[in-house]
């Protein structure tokens, strides 16, 4: 595992990290149900910048870019791919914003599934690494600490974003989202994908969303 500003803070003690901006800004009706595209850092960021502030004063570490399905991809199922650079530094220029604030606390990029992924056509894994790359590279002009790379059910994936965080030298969060069977829909195993991401310098690996704590904790622990 590399030694890393995340690694080196992880060695002081446990971090938080606030999620669910997705839904809390639906459930205070700043998003509507649909494509979840987190245009709210554009059309409303002094919600999305009280949502940090909320999640800060909670007790959160780290406060996190909203930029889940703010990719390529999703901006163009909604005909507005035009905004995506700008949306994307909007929500990270706010992060930083509210990170700066308080003396310790970390900021995040964020990255997240395509949905477009197919294991079997390589143009299909191609401009999903383009969108990562894209992404990553916002996050790194905007002075994001780590990338957190999440909610994968491919294993191939999420090891494409992790050569994305890598290649623009960030430390990376990666998390896994297995959905029912106890493996990834490519094939390989909850705990083999989590030690393949961190062999392949992931910082952090874990799972998130897709799973309940009872079925989720016990991987967990293997994977510890």
């Amino acid at each position: 595992m590399p030694h890393d500003l995340i690694t080196q803070r992880l060695d002081q003690g446990p971090l938080i990290c606030a999620e669910g901006f997705l839904f809390e800004l639906e459930r205070r009706g700043y998003l509507s149900a649909g494509e979840f595209v987190p245009e709210v850092a554009l059309l409303r960021p002094d919600a999305l910048e009280a949502l940090h502030r909320d999640f800060q004063h909670a007790g959160s570490d780290i406060v996190q870019a909203f930029t889940y399905n703010g990719h390529r991809e999703k901006m163009r199922v909604i005909g507005k791919e035009d905004l995506l650079e700008p949306l994307n530094r909007a929500a990270l220029k706010i992060a930083r914003k509210v990170a700066n604030e308080k003396p310790g606390n970390l900021m995040a990029g964020n990255i997240s599934n395509s949905n477009v992924w197919d294991p079997e056509d390589p143009a299909s894994q191609e401009s999903v690494r383009a969108m990562f790359d894209e992404m990553v590279q916002w996050a790194v002009e905007e002075g994001a600490d780590f990338i957190i790379a999440e909610t994968f059910y491919y294993a191939g994936e999420a090891e494409a974003a992790l050569e994305a965080i890598k290649a623009k030298g960030l430390p990376a969060v990666v998390t896994l989202a297995p959905m029912a069977e106890n493996r990834m829909i490519d094939g390989p195993g909850i705990v083999e994908t989590c030690v393949a991401l961190e062999q392949q310098g992931a910082s952090v690996v874990g799972l998130n969303c897709f799973r309940g704590p009872d079925t989720m904790l016990p991987w967990i622990q293997q994977v510890r």
